[in-house]
């Protein structure tokens, strides 16, 4: 049952003197920013209006994401603080004999809210940021960037042995279910262990016969993994028979993600045996079991060739906001998407930004005649490559040197997005889990923003 307020502060409180009970400055405006039906209507289609267990406060809930996402904590952690700290009970509309909701509760809703939430949230804020006058996007500057995912640098051996360890595991907990008891199965883990634990010692080597070496052990691994995969489909397939006579639903869960890994396992396997046979150019490449949506990115920069996660593009206006975000799969490329992020601005601000500009990575003749068409006045879009007498001295001319100077603050903006709101690394698995983690952290971002400035 949706909860849009939470209970009253007790008649007590009042006594309490004003030194105590006294929001800080940036809390105090975005709590009176945050009473808006706007922020509550996302979540109604989430709750029934009459039926059910009441759920969490919409506006305690709003409030403490904001709160996580600001000073990047844990759920346990930001429960704990918010139980701790009067003014943030009072930002969270929690009295003080009141209960703060428990981090697994905070957890399940967000995971039940999903991306399309948090997409409404964001979209909610611009706007009213846009007709408050506070977000004018005159001018816009465009950035993609990579959000690393949550895992560890992959190699081929170290996938493979994660995959034989987890079909261990899963084996052993659908037979303690009850189901393929008498099927036999052995576990490969410390064997596949082992492998890994030499190719390990054989690394500090750094030989050419080293490399050699690592080749052989990857190749055991894989005969193992490729061992372990044909024993665990009679189990599944025994697991399933007994899933029929006697249905389960945890054990059906036991059996979706066996198939899952194996799924996985096969792909990865099938990688494998292509860098081992010379080919090293592997598309759309898996690069974790835990998170199979992530994918190797480069981007060019000499400290971080590679990067695993997934690509972020923002769009700044002239006062900071990000108007605009959308967290890709993969490395798409950046020019088909300029278009589309500011036909998406158009449509949250009311207003055709009159500058847009952005680096080579977006520079085509068909994005500026596109950009040209909605009517923006001034394009500062860098091309690549080989410029023409024309193009090279439009480039050189005053006023798009000055499109570029100021394009390069979007840099500065990225970073401290990363290093302030947790953008560098998404603690949420799955494609689904970082555009939640991103939708977050750009909403807490326009906040504070919008609380910086005065609003």
């Amino acid at each position: 049952m949706l909860r849009v307020s939470g209970q009253q502060i007790a008649l007590w409180e009042t006594l309490l003197p004003e030194e105590v009970t006294r929001l800080p400055q940036e809390l105090a405006r975005i709590d009176v920013y945050l009473d808006d039906e706007r922020f509550i209507a996302p979540w109604r289609s989430m709750f029934h209006a009459q039926l059910g267990r009441p759920s969490v406060p919409v506006s305690c809930l709003v409030r403490m994401l904001y709160l996580k996402h600001r000073y990047q904590l844990g759920y346990e952690v930001l429960c704990r603080e918010v139980a701790d700290s009067i003014s943030w009970r009072r930002f969270c509309r929690i009295p003080l004999d009141g209960r703060v909701p428990h981090s697994t509760t905070l957890i399940k809703l967000v995971r039940r809210a999903g991306p399309e939430v948090f997409e409404q949230l964001n979209t909610a804020l611009v706007g009213k940021l846009a007709e408050d006058k506070l977000l004018r996007g005159r001018k816009l500057r465009i950035d993609t960037t990579v959000v690393e995912a949550d895992i560890d640098h992959p190699t081929d051996a170290d996938l493979l042995e994660h995959g034989v360890r987890k079909l261990g595991g899963l084996v052993r907990r659908v037979k303690a279910a009850g189901a393929a008891i008498r099927t036999p199965f052995r576990n490969r883990s410390r064997s596949a262990g082992r492998r890994l634990k030499q190719i390990s010692r054989t690394l500090r080597r750094r030989t050419g016969q080293a490399m050699g070496e690592i080749d052989r052990l990857t190749g055991e691994v894989a005969d193992i993994a490729a061992t372990t995969l044909a024993q665990v489909a009679p189990v599944i397939r025994n697991a399933r028979r007994a899933l029929s006579r006697c249905p389960s639903p945890r054990l059906a869960r036991l059996i979706d993600d066996l198939e899952q890994t194996v799924s996985g396992t096969e792909r990865l396997l099938a990688q494998t045996g292509q860098r081992l046979a010379g080919n090293r150019t592997i598309p759309d490449r898996m690069v974790s079991l835990a998170d199979p949506d992530a994918r190797p990115i480069r981007k060019g920069k000499p400290q971080h060739p590679t990067q695993f996660g997934y690509t972020l593009l923002v769009a700044e206006d002239e006062r900071g906001f990000i108007c605009f975000h959308r967290l890709n799969q993969g490395n798409p490329g950046d020019a088909p998407q300029l278009v589309p992020a500011v036909e998406q601005v158009i449509e949250r601000t009311g207003r055709v930004p009159t500058t847009v500009v952005g680096d080579r990575g977006f520079g085509t003749a068909a994005a500026d005649k596109a950009l040209a068409d909605l009517g923006v006045q001034h394009i500062g879009l860098q091309r690549g490559g080989t410029l023409s007498k024309t193009r090279r001295e439009h480039e050189h001319t005053r006023s798009f040197r000055r499109m570029r100077n100021w394009r390069v603050g979007v840099e500065a903006r990225i970073s401290h997005l990363k290093r302030q709101f947790g953008l560098r690394r998404t603690r949420l698995r799955r494609i689904q889990g970082a555009q939640i983690w991103a939708g977050l952290g750009i909403f807490a971002y326009n906040l504070q923003r919008m609380a910086a400035i005065g609003g």
